[in-house]
């Protein structure tokens, strides 16, 4: 069920009916990355395309998955039909395979063998019957565990493509304690187009919640609010509405469980952002709202009636709420710092939003999702550094241990000495790099061997061969078309530019042969405000990502 986003299987998916649980229990069983190939080879034979079976023996064992292996039941039966073993030397052969147990599977493959030619069949076949077991053998599930499996992995595909907020919703919820599969997930959702949201008093609940705009990030994801808390908070708003200020909230939720420390990271966390003020300015009025909550809460205590209290609720006058005192408002990157000080990552942004052209072009590895990286190769990703350990290597000279961090998730990275003596003023807490090196992959994780430390500011100046300005001629103005000609003519430089000229149903590429531009922000800048964003893209020139 995790890899529905196969295209293979959306298609075989598609194709099916509700309750076509036969063909759902052979898809789920081949869904693996390794078996791309055998998933598009038994969508086409599902649909009637053509096949020659390696030998008459494997007609009846693979007749009702086309003539490809999928159950553990398969491959058992054709050891013993092919080769003469009986069920439990089947079984050991099995496991043998999928243990990848070498010593022992060079010993079953002989007695394969010898038993295959005994039976009349050619060394060969023999030879390549039991390469394709092998093959499958190693994530091959028995059939009663693929039945399972294809129901959850029919249910989970169907709510992702027909309810993909609330199916994100419940995902997040279900990994709330592992920040990096949630950084991950956060990082689908915002190429799904689906808004993750910050935490709020007046929506949140204690997980992820389905909202108008988006998801709403849940109370319990926040450091120092503990569950008494939250179960307070949402006692006070489900009995008397939405808060309608940060004086209303502290004068209706219980102060003994939502201390200042709890209110403190609610409030940098953005749990008060729809309450229309700035961070900055409610943690600067933190204290006088809690006095106001306190005196508030103890005036409304057993024994403390007044006088309006006798005329009846209606006739009580209304509260007036003090102003909140203005205060400096905090820079974006001390805002994020903030928020991911008690959220544990990236919410309302991320710093290197600014830069996302730039690593969606020219990276080639993301740090959260390696599938398709080839260990060894030279991997080029782009982050922002969250920790540098420093240490004295044997030559007695310094190096380091970097960590950086992308939308999708972190990585590590080994900077030798010579490396970190030419990049150590890049390599701070904060500061957003591409680095380049040897990739080595463990499991789902990587690390790079630093070569090379490049600040993001001239990622684009260093690899962008190419830019493409894109016009649509419906929108497009004789003015505009003046002043597009001025810009490139003011920011000269040495990337060839390329217009891409939109008219309705067409577009035509055209060679700007008089312009060669720089690849400034300014030039970015100026002209995204004159055709609109997206409008410019940057290519490296390269036909592969690795």
């Amino acid at each position: 069920c995790f890899y529905v986003e196969s295209p293979a299987t959306r298609q075989l998916l598609s194709k099916m009916q509700t309750g076509d649980y036969e063909n759902l229990v052979i898809a789920s069983s081949i869904i693996r990355p390794a078996a791309n190939k055998w998933i598009r080879e038994f969508v086409r034979r599902l649909h009637g395309g053509d096949y020659d079976p390696l030998h008459p023996l494997l007609d009846e064992t693979l007749k009702e998955t086309y003539g490809i292996i999928v159950y553990q039941e398969q491959v058992m039966r054709i050891a013993s039909e092919v080769a003469g073993f009986t069920l439990a030397r089947a079984d050991l052969m099995r496991r043998a395979m999928g243990k990848k147990d070498k010593a022992l599977m060079a010993e079953m493959k002989k007695e394969f063998l010898e038993g295959a030619v005994g039976k009349g069949i050619e060394r060969k076949i023999a030879a390549e019957i039991f390469d394709l077991i092998e093959k499958f053998a190693s994530y091959g599930f028995n059939k009663s565990h693929s039945v399972a499996y294809s129901v959850i992995a029919y249910q989970t595909g169907y709510l992702k493509a027909h309810y993909p907020a609330e199916f994100m919703a419940a995902t997040l919820s279900s990994e709330m304690g592992n920040t990096d599969r949630v950084v991950k997930f956060i990082d689908d959702c915002r190429k799904m187009e689906i808004n993750v949201l910050p935490p709020d008093v007046n929506e949140s609940l204690i997980d992820f919640c389905v909202v108008s705009e988006g998801i709403r990030f849940g109370l319990c994801a926040i450091k120092n609010v503990g569950q008494g808390a939250i179960e307070s908070v949402i006692a006070a708003r489900t009995k008397s509405g939405r808060f309608k200020n940060m004086f209303d909230f502290c004068g209706r939720v219980d102060l003994r469980l939502v201390n200042k420390k709890c209110l403190e990271s609610l409030v940098q966390a953005g749990a008060f952002d729809s309450m229309g003020n700035s961070r900055a300015v409610f943690l600067e009025n933190l204290e006088r709202a809690v006095s106001f909550g306190q005196a508030a809460q103890n005036h409304a205590s057993p024994g403390q009636a007044t006088l309006f209290d006798s005329l009846g609720p209606t006739a009580a006058p209304s509260i007036r709420y003090p102003d909140l005192l203005p205060s400096n408002p905090w820079s974006e990157p001390d805002k994020l710092a903030r928020e991911k000080s008690v959220l544990g990552f990236y919410v309302s942004g991320h710093p290197l939003l600014r830069f996302q052209e730039e690593v969606l072009e020219f990276t080639n590895v993301q740090l959260g999702d390696v599938s398709g990286f080839s260990d060894g190769a030279t991997a080029r990703a782009c982050g922002i550094v969250t920790a540098v350990r420093r240490k004295i290597d044997r030559r007695n000279n310094m190096m380091a241990f970097v960590t950086i961090e992308d939308f999708t998730g972190k990585g590590d990275c080994i900077v030798f000495s010579d490396p970190y003596a030419r990049y150590q003023d890049l390599l701070r807490v904060d500061t957003m790099v591409m680095v380049v090196g040897r990739g080595e992959l463990n499991g789902d994780s990587l690390r790079i061997l630093v070569n090379e430390v490049i600040p993001m500011e001239r990622v684009r100046e260093k690899f962008a061969k190419s830019v493409v300005l894109s016009i649509n001629v419906s929108d497009i103005q004789e003015q505009t078309v003046s002043r597009l000609r001025e810009v490139m003519e003011h920011h000269q430089g040495n990337i060839p530019c390329y217009l891409n000229v939109m008219d309705t149903g067409s577009a035509r590429l055209f060679h700007a042969r008089r312009y060669s531009i720089d690849a400034s922000d300014g030039f970015v800048t100026e002209i995204t405000r004159m055709l609109g964003p997206r409008s410019v893209s940057f290519s490296n020139g390269l036909s592969s990502k690795n």
